[in-house]
């Protein structure tokens, strides 16, 4: 749908306005995901079953690694939301008067080779792109036999095909970042659910808005032509794609975790050395679950049986101490030496990718509006829209997901 409002806003105003309120307008599309991540942090501090249960009895909070939040409310608030505000597309006619406003800005033809124009101008085939109209009277086969041609005709343009399979490359990674960021934050840098999710919803998707912004207010100022969208959009790709490489070197070190990194008792743990101690020999703890929590001492053990924990509130625990007052553990792992210092580079880092990237939106989705002729707006919208579903969103959440 945020391609067809673009494609409403170029058929309805001015060229020359057209760019900032394109940017503006996926401003405001992108400040709903900020909302709900704030909103997802808000219904997991809530528990899953909190209308069916006594949740005061409940013997853990939210810090707990054990805690499921209400993920469920987040879809029954927002679908509300989505039904009452549907009710305003009733309030537009039926069909809008297209208006001449020098929406259609330079040709098909315009940033293509003088040694591709021709070639591509012939690819057109006989009736089936100028001309075609839908609403000329043509049934409904003869709409079927014209589609393998139209798209035959709009894949032989090489604008269209590049700005296209980079849009399935970028959402490929937007949607598997998106996916599994929060759950990173969570584990290398010791953070909650919520607070990951809150941490993202007020940092890096408002700097998204703003590049987005920002893209739309430097193709108006600099009166760029669309081969100079292009190139603008090139060099901030390119330049946010060196920006995210940093963050293969920023993160907290794992710190020393029992029968792991190091043996029981602090000690660093030899390739030959069993990782159990004598004090969970009786025990028979499982490493297919894993709960961790922290130790008095400050190492990190699987889980409250690896750490010899006899009384479910985490007290007694015999891998600790041997004394009962030190012989406590907390739910989590430890936290790590530098982790916050860490964690505040990374959240600039990612602040300044996602606003240079963001401003690419703007120029690459003019530049797909303009590079197809009128009468093919929306079919190459619609061709689009199913390139990245089917090359850039669902391969790419399965495949980071097998991986996980």
């Amino acid at each position: 749908m945020h391609l067809v409002y673009s494609l409403f806003l170029l058929l309805h105003f001015l060229a020359s306005s057209f760019w900032l309120m394109d940017s503006i307008l996926f401003s405001t599309l992108v400040f709903g995901p900020a909302c709900g991540f704030i909103l997802g942090s808000v219904c997991t501090k809530v528990y899953v079953d909190a209308v069916f249960i006594d949740t005061s009895k409940l013997d853990i909070t939210p810090d707990d690694p054990r805690w499921i939040g209400a993920w469920w409310a987040g879809f029954l608030l927002c679908g509300a939301l989505l039904f009452l505000s549907a009710l305003f597309m009733f309030g537009f006619p039926q069909a809008l008067d297209e208006q001449d406003m020098d929406g259609g800005g330079e040709s098909e033809q315009a940033m293509l080779p003088s040694s591709l124009t021709m070639e591509y101008q012939g690819s057109k085939p006989n009736g089936a792109i100028h001309g075609f109209d839908i609403n000329s009277g043509l049934s409904v086969c003869e709409h079927l036999r014209v589609i393998p041609r139209v798209t035959r005709h709009l894949l032989s343009n090489p604008v269209f095909s590049c700005i296209t399979l980079a849009a399935c490359m970028e959402i490929a990674v937007v949607a598997g970042f998106a996916a599994f960021l929060g759950k990173y934050l969570e584990q290398q840098f010791n953070l909650t659910t919520s607070s990951a999710n809150q941490l993202l919803g007020m940092t890096a998707i408002p700097c998204a808005c703003l590049g987005i912004f920002l893209g739309g207010l430097l193709v108006k100022k600099l009166n760029l032509s669309a081969l100079g969208a292009v190139r603008m959009a090139m060099m901030v790709n390119l330049v946010s794609t060196a920006c995210y490489v940093s963050f293969l070197f920023l993160g907290c070190d794992t710190g020393p975790v029992a029968g792991v990194t190091v043996a029981y008792g602090n000690e660093t743990l030899l390739s030959w050395q069993r990782p159990e101690s004598a004090c969970i020999n009786n025990c028979n703890c499982y490493t297919a679950s894993v709960s961790p929590v922290c130790g008095s001492n400050g190492i990190t053990y699987l889980s409250a049986c690896f750490a010899g924990c006899t009384k479910p509130n985490l007290t007694g625990c015999t891998c600790i101490s041997s004394t009962s007052e030190d012989a406590v553990a907390l739910p989590g792992k430890c936290p790590s030496p530098g982790c916050q210092q860490a964690f505040l580079t990374f959240l600039c880092v990612i602040c300044v990718c996602s606003m240079i990237g963001a401003m690419a939106q703007t120029p690459s989705v003019i530049i797909l509006i303009r590079t197809v002729s009128p009468e093919l707006k929306s079919y190459a919208l619609g061709v689009l829209f199913l390139l990245l579903r089917l090359i850039g969103l669902h391969p790419s959440t399965s495949d980071l997901r097998h991986g996980h």
